[in-house]
């Protein structure tokens, strides 16, 4: 009668059996069990609790230690607000009993009416664990009124969810409204509170902290962005709406290469319907090590959300910007990069940072080893998804099979790897276009540049060959050398490949004369071809007037001259008739001056006396030269083979005006800073022995000097012989003329030596032919040998092998993209190829290509329809990314150049910059429901006719577009941590 109605709502153990429920031991489900982390304790009156044992220690049922309801009435501060008093202590105003303890004594005894229960969970401590009797009480508020503040508490062991949930209820936000937390530290700063599957224990949250939650805008934004007045777009207002999907991205800088992967995921039905109905929220995996802790998911989600809220002309892409250059520092700055390479690694971290599987296990990859292709290939597919389980994984996922074969013991080793897109070969072409610069023997003709098609695996003879079809030089007589920075880089041999010169090179072929080419019966030939640089004096850099150093200009030459006993006073005439086009010689009465002293010395390796063109070796010297040119003479020598400097960067073709040959004078001793000078050999004295002399004649000072150098343009003297009347060339020397500055300046024509002439064949355009997407899959599944950097290791051999590989197609994604291999890259050479791809926009079937067996749940068909296509404009160096994509809602084509936007129709889609297509499966394909809005396109924002050709923007496009670098945008500084002003 005493437990009233309460006692008729459960059966009442005896007063031993309630003892022995209650209290229990370790082993039982009483009082004295453990603490286990998570579990459920209530704190219950400490008074009622020994009134409770007096009563059972009676055993009379009847006796008046009956303890009544459970009131717990005394712990609580009031009972309006049910706070628990502080400084409560265990044993003295509470006990702590286990939830199923608790709900018999409720049973048993009943509760006083309105009291909460004061439930605590039990939570694991660095070194212990213990029951939370004091709970976490934060000031909760929304960022549109953070002034209304609401109390509410909570355990260490409640998630950062169980924290949303409980604002969402007290501030009545519906559900749909998508929210997020921020947490305000003692300094006034407030930092995200991103993982809501953290603890607030984790998440180091005290009581009295401020929990701030922030409602999305409808387009798309956050309040809490930074800076809150800026706008995407500077011209859009509050009113706009557009159809959603069609939105540009702004150029932030050399940007375009992200825009371009934007704007083609964002087309892609099935993820961004996946962002937009909020589904990754529940996905975002913030402990994955190969993730970016959920920050890539987010940044991306804040884009797609932006674009699609039909709010906007342009998106700012900064802050999704900034992730990437955190999270990959290949992509910080402003440099340009590639679209498909930050494609590639925007769906790996998308996958990561959404990937199911929290804690990856170790699987070991094992052979086919004979199995069937189909228990082989679902035990790949099976461990792949062991480790890997993502949107990414459901959509762009396939599996192909790879079959390697040594071509030495012929194992055979088959595995099925997973893919994400495919990346397939174009047929290249097996031409070549060069262009080279053809230099002529005779000095009256300027260069010609010349483009020649030549076999790409041809030899440097096939060069020679097609140049000569031009030029009707035989081949023989060409020398084909690379020039870089006024030097000889290489001179190449017949037998050399093409494919060591690059696109880039500055390659230059020489006529040479006949007598340098050798003997039928392989003798030595007559002449020697000289490889000549063009060197000027500057003053050194302590400014003296005596000391020089020497500084290469203009482009080189190769000179063909006699091998053996050759006077370097014909040399200097013969160099100085091949310059003759663009250098004057002076006139008879200008730089002549008299000289008193000839003496027979030798200055710099050069005789002073050389034989001219009618073979007359007499010499004449001078006995007593002044003491003051003897002292230059020193000083230029030492500057010549001391005080070298470096080359400049300048460019120039050699080329000549016609000039006499006269023998009457020569380069000989050096005098005003270094020219050497002769005195004319005299007929009357050839049978004369050599003998001082004072004679006052009249001699003409040489425009410049010869030095015998080495490849790169430094002193070299070991390559001749000089016997005092002439000089014998042992090896292959480089020679030098070195020219006074004002020598040059008065009898060196500059500008006449930089023309040149464009052949014809300059316009010649290497023809390729349009190629259909089916060749190129063709070509991705042909059989190939390995690379010599990339051998296989055979099992059985026990070493690295170049095998064959042979990839086919097993299964297939719902979201295929392919990527076109435009850009070449070999060892020697890299290009870009602009061959026009012929892809279908609709039906492209793909059943030809799988060799997976057809079961019931594979699709009917593997036919795809094109839905986005990235495009590529320029060459290696600089180009411009854009997009054709259709928007998933209505149908519409549109183009996107960074924020500007247009409607295309289809037949403008297929074009040689088409870098990355990406396709949808048939099967699930959603057909448009919605028309597009009137205007549906903005440049920003320009509409456009989609039936006409004249289509706006696109009908401006051309594999000439203007490069990154044109797009002049203003760059702000973004922090790479988020921020929230709540002021």
């Amino acid at each position: 009668a005493r437990f009233g109605g309460r006692a008729a709502m459960a059966e009442i153990p005896g007063l031993e059996s309630q003892q022995r429920q209650v209290e229990g031991d370790e082993e039982e489900e009483g009082r004295q069990r453990r603490l286990q982390a998570g579990e459920s304790w209530y704190l219950l009156d400490y008074r009622w609790y020994q009134q409770w044992k007096s009563y059972v220690d009676s055993g009379d049922q009847n006796s008046s230690f009956f303890p009544g309801r459970i009131s717990n009435a005394e712990l609580f501060e009031d009972l309006e607000s049910y706070r628990l008093k502080d400084r409560l202590v265990e044993d003295e105003d509470y006990i702590l009993v286990p939830s199923k303890v608790w709900n018999k004594l409720v049973s048993w005894y009943g509760m006083e009416p309105e009291q909460p229960p004061l439930e605590r969970k039990v939570v694991d401590l660095p070194s212990t664990q213990k029951v939370e009797v004091y709970l976490v009480e934060l000031y909760l508020c929304q960022h549109s009124d953070m002034d209304n503040l609401l109390t509410a508490q909570f355990s260490r062991t409640d998630t950062i969810d169980t924290v949303l949930k409980e604002a969402r209820r007290l501030f009545e936000v519906p559900p749909e409204e998508e929210m997020r937390l921020w947490v305000k530290n003692s300094d006034g700063s407030c930092e995200r509170l991103r993982n809501v599957h953290m603890t607030v224990l984790d998440s180091c949250l005290s009581t009295g902290q401020t929990v701030i939650m922030e409602s999305r805008n409808k387009d798309g934004t956050w309040p809490s962005a930074q800076p809150h007045a800026m706008r995407n777009s500077l011209d859009e207002d509050d009113t706009y709406r557009g159809q959603p999907g069609i939105c540009g991205l702004t150029n932030l800088g050399n940007t375009c290469f992200m825009n371009s992967a934007l704007q083609c995921l964002s087309n892609v039905p099935p993820l961004t319907e996946y962002f937009l109905n909020n589904r990754y929220l529940k996905e975002l995996n913030f402990s994955n090590p190969l993730g970016m802790k959920g920050e890539i998911a987010e940044a991306y989600a804040d884009i797609i959300k932006q674009m699609w809220s039909g709010h906007h002309y342009s998106v700012v892409p900064r802050m999704f910007k900034t992730k990437v250059g955190h999270f990959a520092s290949q992509f910080l700055g402003y440099q340009q990069h590639d679209s498909q390479e930050l494609l590639s690694f925007l769906l790996d971290g998308l996958h990561e940072d959404l990937n199911r599987v929290k804690k990856k296990e170790y699987i070991e990859q094992r052979d086919a080893e004979g199995r069937p292709d189909e228990e082989v290939a679902e035990e790949a597919w099976r461990n792949h998804k062991r480790r890997n389980d993502s949107i990414i994984v459901d959509i762009f996922h396939g599996l192909f099979k790879s079959t390697l074969v040594c071509p030495r013991c012929r194992k055979v080793s088959v595995t099925f790897d997973p893919f994400c897109y495919l990346s397939v070969p174009l047929p290249d072409s097996n031409k070549r276009a060069m262009e080279v610069f053809f230099v002529s023997m005779d000095p009256r003709m300027k260069p010609e540049q010349h483009r020649l098609i030549v076999p790409k695996e041809g030899k440097v003879l096939d060069l020679c060959i097609a140049l000569s079809k031009h030029t009707g030089i035989s081949p023989e007589r060409m020398m084909v050398a690379d020039v870089f920075s006024h030097r000889f880089y290489k001179i190449y041999q017949m037998e050399e490949s093409l494919s060591c010169i690059l696109d880039r090179d500055d390659i230059f072929i020489y006529e040479i004369s006949a007598g340098a080419l050798e003997d039928e019966d392989g003798g030595g030939s007559e002449d020697i071809v000289l490889p000549i640089y063009l060197r000027e004096r500057t003053q050194s850099r302590d400014y003296s007037d005596s000391y020089y150093g020497v500084t290469l200009f203009g482009h080189p030459l190769l000179v063909s001259v006699p091998r053996e006993k050759i006077s370097w006073d014909s040399l200097y005439q013969m160099l100085l008739h091949r310059l003759s086009r663009y250098v004057t010689q002076p006139d008879s009465d200008e730089e002549e001056e008299s000289e008193d002293d000839l003496s027979d010395k030798r200055t710099n390796g050069f005789s002073e006396g050389e034989e001219d063109e009618n073979s007359h070796r007499a010499k004449s010297t001078c006995q007593d030269q002044e003491a003051d040119s003897e002292a230059e003479e020193n000083q230029s020598e030492e500057s010549e083979h001391e005080v070298m400097s470096e080359p400049s960067n300048g460019e120039g073709v050699g080329e000549t005006k016609k000039a006499s040959c006269s023998g009457a004078y020569a380069c000989q001793q050096r005098t005003d800073g270094g020219s050497q000078r002769s005195n004319p050999p005299s007929p009357t004295l050839d049978s004369q022995p050599k003998r001082k002399c004072r004679v006052r004649r009249q001699r003409r000072k040489p425009l410049f000097t010869l030095q015998t150098v080495n490849s790169n343009g430094t002193s070299d003297r070991s390559a001749y012989q000089d016997d005092g009347n002439s000089v014998t060339f042992n090896s292959q020397p480089y020679i030098a003329l070195d020219w006074d500055p004002e020598m040059k300046k008065r009898y060196y024509d500059e500008v006449e030596a930089e023309r040149y002439v464009r052949n014809d064949n300059m316009s010649y355009m290497l023809k390729k032919n349009p190629v259909k997407l089916e060749k190129c899959i063709d070509l991705f599944t042909t059989v190939e040998t390995l690379e010599e950097e990339n051998p296989w290791y055979c099992p059985t051999c026990k070493k690295h092998q170049r095998a064959t590989k042979k990839l086919d197609l097993w299964s297939l994604p719902e979201i295929l993209i392919i990527h076109l291999k435009r850009f070449s890259y070999t060892k020697f050479s890299r290009e870009k190829l602009d061959t026009l791809v012929e892809f279908p926009i609709r039906d492209l079937d793909f059943s030809k290509y799988i060799i997976k067996p057809r079961t019931e749940t594979d699709p009917t068909q593997y036919k795809y329809d094109l839905i986005a296509v990235s495009n590529h404009y320029g060459g290696l160096r600089d180009g411009h990314y854009t997009t054709f994509a259709r928007n998933k809602d209505t149908g519409q084509w549109c183009y996107f150049d960074d924020s500007s936007v247009s409607a295309v129709s289809e037949r403008q889609i297929e074009s040689k910059a088409a870098y990355v297509l990406f396709y949808q499966r048939q099967d699930k394909i959603c057909q448009p429901m919605l028309p597009p809005l009137q205007p549906c396109c903005h440049s920003t924002v320009t509409s456009a006719d989609q039936d006409t050709d004249d289509v706006t923007s696109c009908s401006s496009i051309s594999d000439d577009m203007t490069s990154c670098n044109s797009h002049d945008c203003k760059i702000n500084t973004c922090q790479s941590s988020e921020s929230m002003d709540v002021d």
